[in-house]
């Protein structure tokens, strides 16, 4: 568990709540709160007794259990003292239960042959909890979200310092939004691999030369792609509801609280563009293969008539020296030519002429071409 306060450009980090005792008590202060599921199973009684002496609230036991569950879908939800957000990142490396439970179903993952980075995506779900002045925010076994901002908050003083420009949240809400984006972004870092990998299988596909038979495997990068797209539209319609939630917030009585309600809600509609991108991105990948299957049976049949021209043209030369074959091993005592002594080349001959004739005659007609490759 990592607590941190963060307050008047300080930030400080503790793993246990009484020694940040003096920052709780501020008003001004934002405490970010983050656990892994399990440790968020193991010490609710605590977290419970923190949310209650901090914001005077606890959490609904329905509420927990969607902080729990590690199959949920993105979805928003809200009480009249807290919001709660549940957003499936797209990110990287291994899930924390099988991928049956977590990430991608297990139906859905290619087994051989397909883009490992399908396999290494993981979806499991972020659990937020945004109250006034604290977000408790629930994550996957060894985040890497998670680590990477809070020790990006621990290092925003020096930057401050440094530099004179603040990076540091002013709300629970602000730090919410821009974990969420960061997940986001994390998925977008992704795209350029995950191009290169499907774009191999389209050059394969494409490819007169190749014999595809990984089929099987195309078919579950097709069948993960879908499940992505699902898993994207989930996240934009919690997003979606998020933003909708917090245009109905009451007005602010101040100026300086007025500027934070616009931050968020530009923030806001920011990550939900993010989102798009990811769900064009997905959906792009999705016809993009599907365009490849099409493209490849496309070809195969072109490849089969061309065959099947060069066949028949190739019968069509040599239907009229088979009827000549045939004439002259009729049964008949008189046929002409037949007891000459030249009989047999002027027949010979008579063939091969009809033979290049007639291959004379395709070629000008182009049924002899080969397409170009």
């Amino acid at each position: 568990m990592r607590i941190l306060g963060i307050t008047a450009g300080i930030v400080s980090e503790s793993a246990d709540t009484r020694t940040l005792a003096p920052l709780q008590t501020a008003a001004d202060t934002v405490l970010w709160l983050s656990c892994t599921r399990e440790e968020f199973a193991n010490r609710l009684a605590d977290i419970q007794a923190l949310l209650q002496a901090r914001c005077g609230v606890q959490l609904v036991d329905l509420h927990v259990s969607d902080l729990l569950n590690a199959q949920l879908p993105s979805h928003y939800d809200y009480t009249s003292q807290y919001d709660v957000l549940v957003f499936r990142r797209l990110s990287a490396g291994g899930s924390e239960v099988a991928p049956t439970s977590g990430g991608l179903p297990a139906s859905h993952l290619p087994k051989r042959g397909g883009p490992p980075i399908l396999r290494r995506i993981d979806t499991s779900p972020v659990g937020f909890a945004v109250f006034d002045r604290l977000l408790l925010s629930v994550h996957p076994t060894d985040c890497a979200v998670r680590d990477a901002y809070a020790d990006k908050l621990l290092n925003a003083p020096a930057l401050i310092s440094r530099v004179g420009t603040t990076q540091l949240p002013g709300s629970p809400a602000d730090l919410m939004l821009r974990l969420v984006n960061q997940m986001v972004d994390g998925y977008l870092e992704l795209r350029r691999e995950l191009s290169r990998q499907l774009d191999h299988w389209q050059t394969e596909l494409l490819d007169p030369r190749a014999r595809f038979n990984n089929w099987s495997s195309l078919l579950e990068a097709r069948l993960s792609l879908h499940h992505l797209d699902e898993i994207c539209e989930d996240q934009r319609g919690a997003e979606q509801d998020w933003i909708e939630s917090l245009e109905a917030w009451p007005s602010a009585d101040s100026p300086t609280g007025q500027r934070e309600r616009d931050l968020l809600q530009v923030r806001s509609r920011d990550v939900l563009e993010h989102i798009e991108r990811v769900v064009h991105h997905v959906q792009r990948l999705e016809q993009n293969a599907e365009t490849a299957v099409q493209m490849h049976f496309s070809a195969q049949s072109h490849r089969a008539n061309e065959i099947m021209r060069t066949l028949t043209v190739l019968t069509a030369i040599f239907l009229p020296l088979n009827l000549i074959a045939g004439i002259f091993g009729m049964n008949f005592e008189f046929i002409p030519f037949l007891h000459q002594s030249n009989g047999f080349w002027v027949a010979v001959g008579a063939m091969l002429l009809i033979a290049l004739v007639l291959v004379v005659v395709f070629s000008r007609k182009r049924y002899l071409e080969r397409s170009a490759r």
